[in-house]
Parts: structure tokens; sequence; C-alpha cells
């Protein structure tokens, strides 16, 4: 009950997202640019907003959110913070690698998983959910050119069961490695099942490789619907909760935003959605201040920001990892406004809690090392992870979290506050 208007809230969010996609465009260009995002290949970075134009983008977007809420609602678990992060995602990852076709394979192998251990399916769906940043896998198979199309269909259909079998216990136990200070734990997993299926692939002489996709000349466009939206939704939670909301906000900030955390149960929707718009605001700003591209893929980062802003994510310490990321394109070999290193700009702040926690200089080295990371790591499984950021952050948090925390232990013992 206390959640009640968080589904017409988001259906309200999928309508806007629909609507302006058939204000630009119309059904004559949304159909064909829909099946055009399902039948190519989508692998990173694929931009939908290039490959069938901004108004079938969006409506993508919002049929694969709104297909979600469905599941979501079906499911009759309680709505959270992590609803809201799950729907973000969605939203986001349907502008460049998920589509309303190549998410059901590894959804139903989650749904194989539940039965065959007499469980309900609500307790994995946000697993099978995330999991999906597989799904270009799920293309990738459909696009082997030595098979017949029926017998790439079964093999697709038989490996996103597979997929969605091994998700749940595997992205339970790599939770227990970064500890909560990578908050894209599913990446993590997704990226160690990405390695190996993608190893097995290439054993058999089947090709796998990343591309490059990306739309440039829209950030006008994008840039006054992205600060027209966050904009309403700062707007909206002031109404809503008045002065109060500075207070509450405040102590979203001074929380460290380790994994678990949940802004909706512990400070109300109002201050959540006033979380949400600052950093979608922030997010946006940053992007053209670099001048960066607005397009598919970072329009998902900045949705993933937001989203997770209801459980995790706030200025104080994402700005830290952002603002390392930034700092390396000053020492490093590419800018900051190019493809890779944008997107690893917007999606490092899954090591958000690590400034949280330690505080801005930790957060800045961990943007720092991110940086590097994200951009190296996915050569392993050719762009078949979506969260290609999350298989990063796991691996920089597992570095550095054990290096930090013993300096902070050692400072402790020096100051007296800890015993050997």
């Amino acid at each position: 009950m206390r959640y009640k208007k968080l589904y017409p809230a988001v259906i309200c969010f999928c309508v806007f997202l629909a609507a302006i996609g058939l204000v630009l465009g119309d059904l004559s260009t949304v159909l064909p640019g829909l099946w055009k995002i399902i039948v190519t290949e989508d692998a990173l970075i694929t931009d939908y907003v290039k490959i069938a134009g901004v108004s079938a983008a969006l409506v993508n977007s919002a049929l694969v959110t709104l297909v979600s809420l469905l599941l979501l609602y079906l499911s009759k678990e309680p709505p959270n913070g992590f609803t809201l992060v799950e729907l973000g995602l969605m939203a986001g990852f349907s502008l460049f690698g998920k589509n309303i076709v190549n998410i059901w394979a590894i959804m139903a192998g989650v749904v194989l998983y539940a039965k065959y251990h007499g469980t309900s399916l609500k307790r994995y769906l946000y697993v099978g959910l995330y999991g999906t940043s597989l799904s270009p896998i799920m293309t990738q198979m459909m696009h082997i050119g030595k098979f017949p199309a029926p017998v790439c269909l079964m093999l697709s259909l038989l490996l996103g069961l597979a997929i969605g079998f091994v998700l749940p216990p595997l992205c339970t136990h790599v939770h227990y490695a970064h500890q909560g200070y990578s908050l894209y734990n599913v990446g993590f997993g997704a990226g160690i099942i990405a390695t190996v299926v993608v190893s097995l692939a290439k054993s058999f002489g089947i090709k796998v490789e990343s591309r490059l996709i990306w739309s440039v000349g829209n950030n006008t466009l994008f840039a006054v619907l992205l600060m027209s939206l966050f904009g309403c939704m700062i707007a909206s939670a002031v109404a809503v909760r008045g002065k109060t909301i500075l207070e509450s906000y405040r102590r979203i900030l001074k929380t460290s935003g380790i994994g678990g955390t949940d802004y909706l149960k512990d400070e109300g929707g109002a201050t959540t959605v006033f979380n949400m718009g600052v950093n979608g605001l922030f997010a946006t700003l940053f992007v053209l201040a670099v001048k960066g591209d607005l397009n598919g893929p970072t329009i998902c980062g900045i949705f993933t920001i937001v989203g997770f802003s209801s459980t995790g994510k706030h200025l104080r310490n994402i700005a830290p990892i952002m603002f390392g990321v930034y700092l390396a394109s000053f020492t490093k070999t590419w800018a900051i406004n190019q493809p890779s290193p944008i997107l690893a700009l917007l999606f490092s702040t899954t090591l958000a809690p690590v400034a949280g926690r330690f505080g801005p200089v930790a957060g800045i080295i961990a943007g720092y090392l991110h940086s590097s990371v994200a951009l190296n790591v996915g050569i392993v499984y050719g762009g078949m992870n979506l969260y290609n950021n999350g298989f990063a952050g796991g691996i920089v948090a597992i570095f550095l979290v054990p290096v930090v925390q013993s300096i902070s232990d050692r400072r402790a013992r020096a100051r007296g506050e800890l015993s050997l």
C-alpha cells in the first residue's frame, strides 16, 4: 500500500517514452524500426537510435519497460527501491541491446530454475531481469552462418535457458567477492557467464566480435527531454514533501550506498524521486560539459544512475567516481567524449559505495582504475555482456577495497580505535 503509486508512475514514464517516439515518427516508421532492432546483432556497442531511429528506439524502450513492470506486478512481489532499479535498467538498455524478443529465453531459464528448486519465481525475478544483460548472445546465435535458421533458433533458445538457469546461484555467490561495493552485482556474474560462453563459441569457430554503432547529432533533442523529465521529478518531489525534503535528502547523502540499501523504504518516495532527479540532471549536464553525445547508450547510462539512485547512489558518492574517470582522460590515450570512455564515465558509478564508505579520494582512485579496466576487460567476451562496467567494477572492487580497508584499519589502530 505504501508504494501503490509506483506502478502508475512507471506507466506514465512508459507512456511518456512511447508518446515522444510516436510524435517524432509514426507507425509507418516505428514498426519497421522495431523489426530492425529485433533482427540486428546487438553486441556492445549497438545504438538502436542509429539503427532504427529515435522513434523506434523509444517505443522499444517503453514496450520492454512495460513488459518488465507487468512481470513484477504479476509476481506479487511488493515493490521497493530495487523495483525502480530494475525498471530503470530495462528502460535504458532497451536503447542499446535489449529488445522485446531477445529477453525471453533467459527469463525462461530463470523460471526453469525456480521450478527445479520448487520455489516461487518472485524470489529470482529480479535476477532474471538483470540477467537479460546477456540478451545479445541470443541474437548472436541467430547469425551463425554455418547453420540453418531453425538450428540457430534452437541453439539460441537452449543457450538462453542454460544462462537463465545458472544465473541465480552464480550471482548470489559473486556478491561475497566484492562485498556490495559494486552495485552491478549481476553484471559481474554475467561477465563470468559471457566469458565462458564466448570462449566455447570461439573454440567451435564461431566469430564473436564487439562493434561500434554510435549515433550523433541528437544532443539538443535529448537534452531538452532529459532535463524536462528530471526537472519534473525534482519539482514534484518538492511539491509532495515540502521543506522537510532537504533534511531527508541530507540523510541519504550521509549513507555509504553499499549494496542492499533501499532509499524508498528508508526515506519514502518523494525524497527518493528527488535524489533520482538530482542525479539524472547531474549526469546529463556532465555528459554535455565534456562534449559527449546524448544517444541510446549514454541515455542508458544516465537512466542506470537514476535507477540506482533508489538503492545506493547519491551526489556525494557518484561525483568522486565520475571525476576519477574524467581525470584519467588527461593521462591516458583516449578522450573522455569518445564512445567507450563516456560510457565508462557513467557506468563507473557502480563503485559509488567505495566513495561513500572510504571518502572522495578513494572514489577518485576507484574511478581512475575503473576507466582502464572497463575499456579492456570486454575483449574476453566480445561485447556479449551489456553490463560490461558491472564486470569491470566487480574486478576493481575486489582489487581495491581490501587495500583501502587495510589502510583504513591501520589508521584506526594508530588512533587506538581498533585492537590487533
